[in-house]
């Protein structure tokens, strides 16, 4: 499938202006090590204004991060801040005269206030603990915080003190009575993210009521959200919040519910109580009439298809608005009639906007390229954030009806005039069961018609996930098209973006349908695309990406000349007892690994090891918890003993992604360095 519009985009930012003088060079990790990064976007409430973030690297390598103020009638831009380190977390007050934003200006991360017609920022906390988050009523009257604090503690220097306390300790054992003991790639030091509300008065915030006091709970739920899983009610009485019930069995279920505490303290209601599975992301239409949230159906699925659901504030009543919409949304946000929605969601390798009829439940495509996510709504507009595979994001405007797309930021424009990206398509062929499946290739930045070139073939983790029209700061696929290399990434079934029932196909099959869909993948595009030589091929990936190169290894052992194996799965057996998320396993695999023995063994790829041969390259964090670094290094020490060409790669500094960039160069510099030795001979 062509997207004409993405092929013209490309072909913009080929283009060289002409204050520099060199020709655009192929993309290369230096070059996306310092790209600009625009964060912390926040919309006027009049809409006429917008702030935002922008991290800047000098020639030396050294990051600046500093806000900007932008004029949506005339594109005025002016610098706000110049201060050493990072403002972020940014919100407007409610007359739109000063913006509020986290800084750690002199060592703890504090709440500031900045008026906007002048003057410097302003600390308004002064607390004994780190802010991380924050939240304003409609009115600008009150903040909500997000800090860690032991929840048998009653005041935050209790926390404080206690905290000095661990670091003075001299013995360095770790006690725990319960599962989760660690997430992600940090072990558990039986602090909680609670909910603390305050004043805005003009006086410091010096204290705060702890309105999940006492609550073994994290909220806004860890690692991965933020306070967008926070509200206040329109009327300010309340906050609404996401996470799970304290309970021993958090490490298995995934039952987020939606509860409303008041900001004075006390206890909770449970406003989801109904539903089993994952309620998230409350959302009020500013007159208060509606609730909005995200709901999922299927308790212990992390990858249910999201229901948008919205409840009458007044009556009571509650409905799943769009029945019928084979989406799963990853955002909301309510119009200013108070009655219509506009969500994004994946759908066929974008992240697109869509507007949704709360009243009739229709669903109309906005804007349906690259990746998007919305900045907010105002004025007969949206504001967005627009990344793509030749964009690493800036943010635009559309009118309601998705036309009149324009441009608000190039934050990148000098960097990208230096850069050369390849020429990239959609594509589809007939996977498993004769079913339509979606890929794209990338040609190499340097191609000549009627020259061949080695394939790179990147397979996405998560399984439930999708390798699209988007700019990713670690696995970049045009970094392999500046390395030479025609990029091909086929979203097989248990991708997202394609209908829940595509999405669940990979449950309980990990090594069925993806494998087929990326065999026939692999052979339709070769012989679509003459260029790309699938004789000199090598497959690589990150998490079920690297679980799938092992499971190349003893499945489909004479498709490549290598493979790269970053935090992949080896033995399912003992990786079910040492991940932390066991919510993951049990759904994916049936139960867990003694309910289902059979499955755990049929798909593990440690039971095919007599018929592993292709050369790998094993890359693992010794911080990764998800997929901890015993299954590279068993990978690994099994090919070594077995002389299958092989070598290690190991951060022990780094979790299941590669985040520092010096690391980041050194990655890429091994694996492109270990692709090239076995394809381009």
């Amino acid at each position: 499938m062509k997207k004409t519009a993405i092929i013209l985009a490309l072909a913009t930012a080929g283009l060289v202006s002409g204050a520099h003088a060199t020709a655009p060079e192929p993309f290369k990790v230096q070059h996306l090590v310092k790209m600009n990064k625009l964060h912390s976007s926040a919309l006027s409430n009049d809409g006429t204004k917008i702030v935002y973030a922008v991290k800047k690297f000098d020639d030396k390598g050294e990051a600046q991060s500093d806000l900007y103020l932008q004029s949506l009638t005339d594109g005025k831009v002016k610098r706000l801040t110049s201060a050493k380190g990072t403002e972020h977390s940014v919100a407007f007050s409610a007359d739109d005269k000063k913006i509020y934003f986290l800084a750690a200006r002199d060592g703890s991360s504090q709440l500031y206030e900045l008026a906007l017609d002048g003057g410097e920022a302003v600390k308004i906390s002064n607390l004994p603990l780190d802010v991380e988050g924050f939240k304003l009523s409609q009115d600008g009257a009150q903040v909500v915080m997000n800090m860690r604090v032991y929840p048998e503690c009653d005041t935050l220097k209790c926390t404080a003190d206690k905290r000095e306390q661990e670091a003075e300790r001299k013995s360095t054992g770790r006690e725990y009575k319960q599962l989760m003991v660690r997430h992600w790639d940090t072990w558990g030091d039986h602090s909680r993210s609670h909910l603390f509300v305050a004043k805005l008065d003009g006086k410091m915030i010096e204290n705060a009521v702890d309105v999940t006091k006492g609550l073994d709970t994290e909220t806004p739920p860890l690692p991965f959200s933020g306070m967008e899983e926070v509200t206040f009610t329109p009327d300010g009485k309340y906050v609404v919040y996401s996470a799970k019930a304290p309970s021993k069995s958090q490490a298995w279920e995934t039952n987020y519910d939606l509860w409303q505490v008041s900001v004075l303290g006390g206890e909770a209601k449970n406003l989801t109580e109904s539903n089993k599975a994952w309620d998230a992301q409350p959302t009020f239409s500013a007159d208060g009439r509606y609730l909005a949230y995200l709901a999922m159906s299927k308790p212990g699925f992390e990858a249910d298809r999201y229901r948008v659901m919205l409840r009458d504030t007044v009556t009571g009543q509650e409905k799943e608005v769009a029945p019928l919409w084979d989406r799963s949304p990853s955002s909301l946000a309510f119009g200013t009639d108070n009655r219509t929605l506009y969500v994004t969601a994946q759908d066929l390798g974008q992240v697109s906007i869509f507007e949704v009829n709360t009243q009739f439940g229709d669903v109309k495509t906005l804007h349906n390229d690259g990746s998007n996510s919305i900045l907010g709504v105002t004025g007969g507009k949206i504001v967005f954030n627009h990344k793509s595979l030749v964009e690493p994001g800036d943010l635009y405007t559309m009118s309601l009806d998705g036309q009149n797309v324009n441009r608000l930021t190039e934050v990148n424009k000098d960097n990208l005039a230096k850069i050369k990206f390849g020429e990239f398509e959609q594509f589809s062929f007939k996977g498993w069961n004769n079913e339509e499946v979606y890929g794209y290739w990338i040609k190499p930045a340097n191609y000549k018609q009627g020259k061949k070139y080695p394939v790179a073939f990147l397979v996405h983790g998560g399984p439930q996930g999708s390798f699209g029209n988007s700019f990713s700061s670690r696995w970049n696929a045009q970094l392999w098209a500046g390395a030479g290399y025609g990029v091909v990434m086929i979203d097989f079934h248990g991708s997202t973006g394609y209908g829940q029932a595509f999405t669940d196909s990979i449950s309980k099959d990990w090594g069925g349908k993806p494998l087929e869909d990326l065999q026939k993948g692999l052979a339709a595009v070769t012989a679509q695309q003459k260029w790309l030589d699938g004789d000199r091929a090598c497959a690589l990936g990150g998490s079920y990406g690297g679980y799938m190169m092992n499971w190349i290894q003893g499945n489909w052992n004479d498709g490549f000349k290598c493979l790269v194996n970053h935090a992949g799965l080896f033995d399912m057996r003992s990786m079910y007892y040492v991940t932390e998320e066991l919510w993951f396993p049990e759904y994916e695999f049936g139960g867990t690994y003694q309910d289902n023995k059979e499955l755990f063994e049929k798909f593990n790829p440690v039971n095919y090891v007599d018929n592993w041969q292709t050369p790998m390259l094993v890359i693992h964090g010794e911080k990764d918890f998800r997929v901890p670094y015993g299954q590279g290094l068993a990978a690994f020490s099994f090919m070594q003993r077995k002389g299958i060409p092989s070598e290690l790669l190991v951060y022990p500094d780094e979790n299941h992604w590669i985040l520092n960039p010096d690391n980041l160069e050194q990655w890429y510099a091994n694996v492109l360095g270990w692709m090239d030795r076995w394809t381009k001979k």
